[in-house]
């Protein structure tokens, strides 16, 4: 009786194991969007006194993001390499999977971006807008602000709005 019982548990244990595994026929895009949940690391630029890019970072970090911090004195070399002209600015630069990421953009536009794969040089939150991650201001309402994609010619659109 209790061999019937405990090859019936081991029987229910495989069947179970078998119904996690991963789709041996899975389609590019499960692939691609299996691949965008798990971003490379993302890089990061700042200044070694800013607190609000170690907000940034943090919130990188809680929303699932390997960080890699690079502390500079000097980001105007960074921003020309990467793209990011003045009226995209803000007080930390990133790169991630090939995309600059200026600013204080949230995760969730991160993660949108890795699934899409839009053709641009990247996405920037411009200034410094209060409420964004990073730069929450307790009692004080967030600024409403837009997250805009950019190319490399200079091309400009809206990609989100908070």
């Amino acid at each position: 009786m209790w061999t019937l019982g405990a090859l019936t548990l081991a029987g229910a244990g495989a069947v179970l194991l078998a119904s996690a595994e991963a789709p041996r026929d899975a389609t590019p895009a499960a692939v691609t969007e299996a691949l965008a949940m798990e971003p490379g690391v993302v890089k990061v630029w700042k200044s070694p006194t800013c607190g609000c890019c170690g907000g940034w970072v943090d919130h990188m970090r809680e929303a699932g993001f390997e960080v890699e911090v690079v502390d500079t004195q000097d980001l105007r070399p960074i921003k020309a390499e990467h793209g990011v002209t003045d009226d995209l600015a803000s007080c930390h630069t990133a790169v991630v999977d090939g995309y600059v990421v200026e600013g204080h953009v949230p995760a969730a536009d991160i993660r949108r971006l890795l699934a899409e794969r839009p053709d641009i040089a990247g996405i920037a939150a411009p200034g410094m807008p209060t409420g964004s991650p990073g730069m929450e201001v307790p009692g004080r309402p967030a600024d409403a602000y837009d997250v805009v994609a950019f190319t490399r010619d200079g091309g400009r659109t809206v990609f989100a709005s908070h």
